[in-house]
């Protein structure tokens, strides 16, 4: 196969070269720009006016239709007097036939020189072949982008997880599953914003840049601004300058936002995320979690999932695990679902509790306090066995300082923490607006830290801000649930890597990578 690879592309076959493979490839797209230029074309051209995209121009054939048309090739067949070729973008292909006897002198020229991978454009006029495929012949050809290395194989895709991630425009290119995420992923962005613009909410912009992080425990990111003379955090959550909001007036408001956290990097978490937070004046806890569950279920179904089965396949197309979403939820509170699992743990000690987890085989040496040794246990042995939809309700009040306590019971907090498919895809909160006790949980939690509590926010609440209901969904997680990916790596276009150090056989490694079996797109 990479012998006929090599032979379609020109290259002669010698047994005393010891050129690589790749290098050979390289070389002959290297003549073939010269080329190019000799017959005194531009290989990197300019603006081309088109008759719509690629699938616009094939949703819209008709047989003499005139069109113009530009794409990427993604198969050439050379048949000697007339080649066919397969020009494509992100949203399908169309087949153009270009045919000695029809284009100009400069045009066959140009189609000599092309390669799998070039940006073409052309005019032409559409027809159907003999086997039923909508076409356009060619009448004339320019050539819009030479490809100057190949595309990987079109049959496996990008098979090499550090490749897919790394240089995504690969992966985007070769692997339709990828383009069918990121394609699903805008459509659930957009579908969420006309949603809750339905229902009254205002979408807002709040800094990313904050003097003091606020609205989540999480270690942030740090700049400086030079001109202020003061540094400066990435926003870990915009809830702080969203209620500010509540406080001035608005009912309905939210954010779709990034937002930063300088920590771990995980199968779930990666330093920059997308993150939806919306607030609702005069509601709570329990009507959020409507809201939440209402708007899941549509995106669920308008993606095609109209039973509310959600599957999650592997590689190879089986069906791992089925997520069902049928409405109602489950709704069960924290102590409950413990208790559950772990029969007796609130009748235990902290001594107990130590003992009891070490019988579990969990390490909770990153847990003095009790309670952080109980929501390791909620983690473990609830919230990674949740599969199916269930919203945790009441939880302590030291896991969530910025939510109303309960009336029944101070100790917990009027919140629900959704969990799906063994992790938590939104929190949702009835709002603290006790001016007074959100000082008092805020210092607390800061300890001797009391620099890190935003005075400004406590400032805004004495002006009286309206009880209210809070959400916040982590876009990436929810991608994932719906479009059933495992990784968060899989619905962010640019994931964050380690940095790779670049040699000379770094750069092999990764041309060996994407270009294995490139044979087949010939």
């Amino acid at each position: 196969m990479r012998g006929l690879f090599r032979q379609s592309l020109g290259v002669e076959q010698s047994p005393q070269s010891h050129q690589s493979p790749i290098s050979e490839l390289l070389a002959v797209r290297r003549q073939k720009l010269q080329a190019l230029r000799d017959l005194g074309v531009d290989p990197f051209g300019g603006a081309f006016e088109t008759s719509g995209t690629v699938a616009e121009v094939r949703d819209g054939f008709s047989e003499g239709r005139v069109v113009t048309l530009a794409g990427r090739i993604t198969a050439y067949r050379d048949m000697g007097k007339s080649r066919f070729l397969d020009l494509s973008d992100i949203g399908g292909r169309m087949q153009v036939y270009v045919n000695s006897k029809e284009v100009d002198e400069t045009s066959l020229a140009v189609a000599a020189q092309l390669d799998i991978g070039d940006f073409i454009g052309v005019e032409g006029e559409c027809f159907t072949t003999r086997t039923g495929e909508p076409s356009v012949k060619v009448l004339r050809l320019v050539i819009l982008s030479k490809s100057l290395r190949p595309l990987p194989d079109k049959w496996h895709g990008v098979q090499d997880a550090e490749t897919r991630y790394r240089q995504r425009y690969l992966d985007l290119i070769a692997n339709p599953s990828s383009r069918d995420i990121f394609r699903q992923r805008s459509a659930i962005v957009r579908e969420i914003r006309r949603y809750l613009d339905d229902r009254g909410f205002l979408e807002v912009e709040t800094p990313m840049m904050q003097a003091i992080p606020g609205g989540a425990a999480a270690e942030p990111f740090k700049t400086h601004h030079n001109a202020l003379g003061m540094d400066f955090f990435l926003r870990i959550a915009p809830e702080l300058y969203l209620k500010r909001l509540l406080v001035a007036g608005f009912p309905k408001v939210f954010e779709l936002n990034r937002s930063f956290r300088n920590e771990g990097i995980s199968r779930r978490h990666n330093p920059e995320f997308t993150m939806l937070e919306a607030y609702c004046a005069f509601a709570d806890f329990k009507q959020m979690s409507v809201l939440v569950e209402e708007l899941i279920c549509h995106l669920a179904v308008m993606l095609g999932n109209a039973d509310h089965q959600v599957h999650h396949r592997d590689g190879e197309g089986n069906v791992t695990r089925t997520i069902n979403l049928s409405r109602p939820w489950k709704r069960a509170s924290y102590n409950d679902l413990i208790e559950e699992a772990v029969p007796g743990w609130f009748g235990l000690d902290k001594a107990g509790k130590i003992l009891r987890c070490a019988e579990l085989k969990l390490d909770i040496s990153h847990c003095p306090e009790e309670f952080e040794m109980t929501q390791h246990v909620f983690e473990k042995l609830v919230e990674e066995k949740t599969i199916d939809p269930c919203f945790v309700t009441h939880v302590p009040k030291e896991l969530v300082p910025l939510a109303r306590l309960n009336n029944a019971d101070p100790s917990k907090v009027d919140v629900y923490e959704l969990i799906i498919n063994g992790q938590e895809i939104s929190p949702g909160y009835s709002e603290l607006n006790d001016p007074d006790l959100q000082r008092e949980r805020l210092e607390h939690q800061a300890g001797e830290e009391q620099q890190k509590i935003d005075t400004e926010f406590l400032d805004a609440l004495e002006y009286g801000m309206p009880p209210a209901g809070g959400i916040g969904i982590g876009i990436d997680r929810l991608v994932m649930l719906l479009t059933g990916a495992e990784s968060i790596r899989e619905v962010i276009l640019f994931p964050h890597l380690k940095q790779r150090i670049q040699s000379a056989g770094n750069h092999a490694a990764a041309d060996d990578a994407t270009l294995r079996g490139a044979g087949s797109n010939t």
